[in-house]
């Protein structure tokens, strides 16, 4: 069920221009707007994204569908994207929201942590997850992750059980320029998908320390696919539905594909994987 925006809180940074709005069910979301600068269908990768990834178990916000009324862009005259010299609000209807874990008002949270914190992230590991997804997706953006502490006991990686303390957790975010973004295609570079930070890779020795996700996404569902297409709203799509499902066809078919995209990662850019063997 969508939710209704209830508060805006504020305007956050990016391309898309997203803004900070809290729904009806006391919840806050990172919302992106169907006419945002980027095009509308980042909307849907940023849908499709969550879904596998939630299938990956790899840390990544809620979604929900946030439901924007008239009378709600009435009342917030900052509620708006900017586009060249001009001001527009956005549409009325349904838009992408990226729930916070924590509660923004709070709980810190980070883009940025220094080394030395970094390499205690409980949930660490991700970091691998997600590049194997990131490579599978031809995310054309560097990746983009946030931080927050909370008790590990609610964040279970997939590798073990969390211990029962409290500590700091990694969350992968903004997946809109999954398929190349708005062109919905696949241009594959050892440059993208990759965190700037090399010292989240420092556990990888070989193509094997990125199992189990390796052999997850080699093995990924047609029905998860399927059902995640399938709670897209139409109007999102606006006629796009045939092009999706060419995106999607040649998705399935770069399953096998990964392993060498990830070691072409380490061909030209070594540094990455310093302790692979």
């Amino acid at each position: 069920m969508p939710i209704r925006a209830r508060n805006l809180i504020r305007k956050m940074r990016g391309g898309a221009q997203s803004h900070l709005i809290q729904g009806e069910d006391n919840g806050y979301y990172v919302v992106k707007f169907v006419n945002n600068p980027q095009h509308r269908r980042i909307l849907i990768n940023e849908w499709l994204s969550g879904v596998f990834l939630k299938y990956l178990q790899v840390h990544t916000p809620e979604m929900a569908l946030i439901e924007i009324a008239p009378e709600f862009i009435a009342a917030h005259p900052d509620l708006c994207v900017v586009l060249g010299s001009r001001r527009e609000a956005p549409v009325a209807g349904l838009h992408f929201g990226s729930r916070t874990s924590v509660d923004p008002d709070r709980v810190a949270i980070y883009d940025f942590l220094p080394d030395t914190l970094l390499g205690k992230i409980e949930n660490r590991v991700d970091f691998l997850g997600i590049l194997v997804f990131d490579k599978w997706v031809g995310n054309a953006d560097s990746r983009q992750s946030i931080f927050f502490r909370a008790r590990a006991k609610d964040w279970t990686p997939l590798r073990g059980e969390a211990p029962a303390r409290t500590g700091f957790f990694a969350q992968m975010i903004d997946h809109g320029f999954a398929f190349n973004g708005p062109h919905w295609e696949f241009q594959d570079s050892p440059l993208q998908g990759v965190y700037f930070r090399p010292n989240v890779y420092n556990e990888v020795t070989s193509l094997d320390s990125f199992q189990p996700w390796l052999e997850m996404v080699r093995h990924f569902p047609v029905e998860v696919i399927d059902e995640a297409w399938k709670q897209i709203p139409r109007s999102w799509l606006d006629g796009d539905e045939a092009e999706l499902e060419r995106l999607l066809e040649r998705l399935l078919k770069r399953r096998n594909s990964v392993e060498r995209l990830i070691e072409d990662v380490r061909r030209h850019r070594a540094a990455m994987f310093a302790n692979w063997r």
